[in-house]
């Protein structure tokens, strides 16, 4: 069990981020059949030869903390976490490759070396498998944060936390995490990092290694949807709409914006735009600014007219 000891002046400072570096080392975890993944993805089929980085993630306990340094927050770019990665001082470097249980003796001896060699390496397997993707899954973890700091302006911290994960729960001021490490820890006035992930399923994971901030890894919701596809409107609606219409009213079924609705359905964004103003403007969409993008999603009666209810 890892206790998480909220202070005064962390339990001001629990906020949440995005890791496209995390989601690199598990989409390679996950094709190493170390992590598993409860939704079938079409893109996720091999890595690219990247040796001495699948080395040090075959590990079963410890893959460093360096290699997916925590992000400053949602809007934290994957060449932002490669710099960091490159600038990580060689003394760290070594503190925490020596810690990882897993053959490395391909790695270069000089702390360094190895350092520059795993940095390029996961800038390969971010431009060849996780790019391409990114903007889709970008948009569900936004969605999960969305989701999250509603919970946390309505019912509080104890209602978000109660709703993280079934390892996770709040014991006065308290972050009990259920896992095999044993550990107290005091959440020091940078707070505390709540990161949701696409490849964390089903683990949650907690970086505690000094000098990296405190941070608490969790599963996204609505992971599982990534494979699948939105369920074909009624014809009936798509009459009465439209048929764009329905189809984006359909695919709403998470939060979205309009770029990614542009690409998911081959559809120029000032055409989705259009289409997103009108339904919302009838009261069947709801949207909600996170940072530069405006998510779009499915109001009650969004819903209840999809299903036929109306």
């Amino acid at each position: 069990m890892i206790e998480l000891v909220l202070t005064a002046a962390g339990s001001q400072r629990v906020r949440f981020a995005i890791s496209p570096l995390e989601e690199v080392l598990g989409a390679v975890r996950t094709l190493l059949g170390l992590r598993r993944h409860p939704a079938h993805l079409p893109w996720l089929t091999e890595a690219p030869d990247v040796p001495e980085l699948a080395a040090v993630l075959s590990a079963r306990h410890y893959i460093t903390e360096f290699l997916s340094p925590p992000p400053e927050g949602p809007e934290t770019t994957a060449e932002a976490q490669l710099r960091a990665v490159q600038a990580t001082p060689p003394d760290q470097v070594a503190l925490e490759l020596a810690m990882v249980d897993a053959d490395l003796s391909g790695l270069p001896a000089d702390p360094a070396a190895a350092r520059d060699l795993l940095a390029g390496q996961l800038e390969t397997v971010w431009h060849a498998l996780l790019a391409p993707q990114w903007p889709r899954l970008r948009e569900l973890l936004a969605a999960d944060i969305a989701f999250r700091t509603r919970q946390l302006g309505s019912g509080g911290i104890a209602s978000m936390f109660a709703g993280l994960h079934p390892q996770v729960r709040l014991v006065g001021t308290s972050v009990l995490v259920d896992v095999r490490a044993r550990e107290r820890l005091e959440i020091d006035s940078r707070g505390l990092l709540l990161i949701p992930a696409v490849f964390a399923w089903p683990n949650v994971g907690v970086v505690t290694v000094p000098p990296w901030q405190i941070s608490l890894l969790y599963p996204a919701r609505g992971v599982a949807a990534l494979g699948t596809s939105a369920a074909a409107p009624p014809e009936a609606l798509a009459e009465v709409l439209g048929r764009t219409r329905a189809v984006l009213l359909a695919t709403l079924d998470r939060p979205a914006a309009t770029t990614e609705l542009a690409r998911r359905h081959d559809l120029a964004p000032a055409t989705v735009s259009a289409h997103l103003t009108a339904l919302r403007a009838a009261g069947l969409l709801a949207s909600e600014r996170r940072g530069h993008r405006v998510l779009y999603r499915r109001t009650e009666l969004g819903d209840a007219l999809l299903s036929g209810r109306l």
